[in-house]
């Protein structure tokens, strides 16, 4: 077997991933062949299998895979590989970062009359993204592959009437898109921890900044003062150039940064969480700007001074 089916399958490996020769594929598979994530327990035929194959090779056209290593048992065959690609099309729902990736897995396949007919493999697409710095929350990626069991969803209004009742303050998120300032409005901003500097942010899939974002470094913050209610409605718009009447400068990294604003910083991005509607950004501060501006408040949909509020 070692001297027919390891070349066989080399061959057919190498073209179908490296290649797109999808239909290379055909002769190492049995009637009814099936393919097994171990990651996620997600089973698909044949029909599947091209067209995950095809679905990575759009999303990392110049994908190279390596076979590492072919162990082969009485009616199995071990395959280890590693493959290198650079992201420059969406994949599961990212826009492309520009990042090469390299990425390893393990299949193994059992066999019947030198076919395959059953395959489990280590890896899954979220491999790809885990090398791309994005991940999915654990507890989010289980719902999504239906492991959620019978646990009733928390109805929205009941989840939008609870958000009302928190006050926050009103940032403007900003990045570049090659020169070009991009940003948007957003409340879901906190502070992780002191030490190390770490603040996390979330943005919504459909933001217009989104893809940016992906493909950028880092990021900036900027906490809105009372005097900017003007540039929040600038940047909670759909205008195509939100930046065309504003004063704005570059930290240290590029990202811009709103000039009036209460404070503002620039973070290098560390971790991207992918949560269905939004991803969250971890990112580490490298800059920060104080002023003496007082902060604009939001809650329940309206803005306030912050600079008269009631001390209890």
């Amino acid at each position: 077997m070692q001297q027919t089916l390891e070349p066989l399958i080399t061959s057919a490996w190498l073209a179908a991933w490296d290649k797109g020769e999808l239909n290379a594929l055909d002769g190492l598979v049995a009637p009814g062949y099936t393919r097994t994530s171990k990651a996620t327990g997600a089973t698909v035929d044949i029909t599947g299998l091209k067209a995950e194959i095809a679905a990575v090779r759009e999303a990392f056209p110049d994908l190279r895979t390596t076979i590492d290593d072919i162990v082969e048992g009485e009616e199995t065959v071990a395959v280890f590989w590693t493959s290198t690609g650079t992201h420059t099309h969406e994949y599961l729902g990212v826009p492309p970062t520009g990042l090469t990736v390299q990425t390893r897995g393990s299949n193994i396949l059992v066999l019947q009359d030198g076919k395959i007919t059953k395959e489990t493999v280590t890896w899954d697409g979220s491999e790809l993204l885990a090398g791309l710095g994005i991940r999915p929350l654990r507890g989010i990626a289980a719902a999504e592959a239906g492991e959620g069991g019978d646990v009733p969803e928390l109805d929205a209004d009941l989840m939008k009437a609870f958000n009302r009742q928190f006050i926050t303050g009103v940032t403007v998120v900003t990045t570049k898109e090659g020169e070009t300032p991009k940003g948007l409005a957003a409340n879901s901003y906190c502070s992780v921890s002191v030490e190390p500097p770490l603040v996390l942010i979330c943005v919504q899939k459909t933001s217009s900044t989104y893809p940016a974002l992906f493909s950028s470094s880092h990021l900036g913050i900027n906490i809105l003062g009372t005097g900017q209610l003007d540039t929040v409605r600038v940047f909670a718009s759909k205008a195509p150039d939100k930046f065309a009447e504003l004063d704005w400068h570059e930290g240290p990294n590029g990202s811009p940064l709103l000039d009036g604003s209460a404070a503002s910083l620039e973070a290098e991005i560390q971790e991207r969480f992918q949560a269905k509607t939004h991803t969250v950004f971890i990112c580490r501060v490298r800059h920060a700007e104080i002023d003496n501006a007082a902060p604009m408040v939001y809650k329940a949909g309206r803005f306030y001074d912050g600079a008269d509020l009631a001390e209890l």
